[in-house]
């Protein structure tokens, strides 16, 4: 049993007087493949170890009662007429949940939920998507049902993108509802056919926090968005044969450059390089390259700084810092970007090391003290649940 296990435990019998069964998924981090999965591109993440907690009881008046541990609130609806209703606030996803299950004819009897999560916010390791996707296995586990991956984790992203509002493609609730312990996964966001790759033994992924919060329902991630649906639409006007811009090559886009705006242009140019590099990852982990897997997250990095316009000088520092330290093989922003965490790959036997000196350095820097940690891949919420419902 975790701490965050032990909590949800204690505060759903304080407040509900009954005990909880609990559901657990984690975070994730994306190794490479950043803004492609909802233009149905390539990207390589793994889930690691900070995780949400759902505990679950039963109650017969067909009501939803989400309990929020960190925020000490209570949210109540009534199941059979939960609409379309978001308030702007943590039980927006949540009900998100609840909601997309219902679209689907999943009609869950009443329930109180008790939530907590030790997954920091606003770090691009996607917070939204744990609490979505353990909301989402503890429901389904009271109701005796088990979805396959390939249905979760598209019920869970539509919480997000229609009833929270946030554009956020399907990278983040597949991995992690369908990580696996020591194993990254490249994920195909169009077909959902992935493989899960072995990350070397010899070889540690550290995550950075720069302390520079962003969020995705709002502000410069949905104007990206934007950007690239509408270079994606002139692709797919200029072009037969181009549905999504997974479809495009680079000589695709330069010939449709006068049609398009320089902003897409760019972060066009972004995403279609990406998921080649995507697939380069691919092969430098099949060879146990990592040189070259940390030759192709730096230039992810610099794509995602220049072409996309989502990185943010703190992020840039912490990248730069840990791209001249012993046993550091590569470095680059993860997650939406305008902050958040970078991911470093590092051998293991510099990895102690490595994270005590980028935290001396960018506080040096920028005046800024950065969470480190030492991940590896962990499982993800659906083989939590099998092996028992907790991490």
């Amino acid at each position: 049993m975790t701490a965050v296990d032990a909590k949800v435990r204690l505060a759903h019998a304080e407040r509900f007087g009954s005990e909880a069964k609990t559901y657990s998924a984690p975070a994730r981090v994306n190794l490479i493949g950043e803004h492609t999965d909802y233009t149905g591109g390539l990207v390589m993440p793994m889930a690691i170890g900070f995780c949400t907690v759902a505990g679950i009881s039963r109650r017969n008046d067909g009501k939803a009662v989400f309990y929020s541990a960190s925020y000490k609130e209570a949210r109540e609806f009534d199941i059979a007429f939960l609409g379309k209703d978001p308030r702007g606030g943590w039980s927006d996803y949540p009900a998100g949940v609840l909601w997309s299950l219902k679209r689907v004819g999943i009609d869950p009897r009443g329930f109180n939920m008790s939530i907590d999560g030790d997954v920091p916010l606003g770090a691009g390791l996607s917070s939204s998507a744990s609490l979505e996707v353990a909301v989402a296995v503890a429901i389904l586990s009271q109701m005796d049902l088990k979805l396959p991956l390939e249905e979760l984790a598209p019920l869970c992203r539509a919480a997000e993108n229609e009833y929270v509002g946030a554009k956020c493609g399907i990278m983040d609730q597949f991995i992690v509802a369908g990580g696996v312990e020591h194993r990254a996964m490249m994920l195909d966001c169009r077909s959902l056919k992935y493989e899960l790759l072995p990350l070397p033994s010899n070889v540690r992924v550290v995550i950075a926090n720069s302390m520079v919060k962003h969020s995705v329902a709002t502000g410069d991630y949905g104007n990206r968005r934007d950007e690239v649906e509408a270079g994606q639409d002139v692709l797919r006007r200029e072009r037969p044969g181009i549905e999504l811009l997974r479809d495009a090559t680079i000589e695709d886009l330069e010939a449709c450059r006068g049609k398009m705006s320089a902003e897409s242009f760019r972060r066009c140019r972004h995403i279609i390089t990406e998921n080649r590099r995507v697939l380069e990852a691919r092969e430098a982990l099949l060879a146990g390259d990592m040189k070259r897997f940390g030759e192709l997250m730096a230039a992810a990095h610099a794509s995602m700084r220049d072409d996309f316009a989502a990185s943010c000088a703190e992020v840039d520092a912490l990248v730069e810092i840990a791209g001249r330290q012993p046993g550091c093989f590569g470095a680059r922003i993860t997650g939406g970007g305008f902050g958040g965490c970078t991911v470093n790959v590092v051998k293991a036997d510099d990895a102690e090391a490595f994270v005590e000196q980028v935290k001396l350095e960018y506080e040096r820097a920028v005046g800024i003290k950065a969470d480190c940690f030492v991940s590896s891949p962990s499982d993800g919420a659906l083989a939590l649940a099998a092996k028992g419902g907790v991490a």
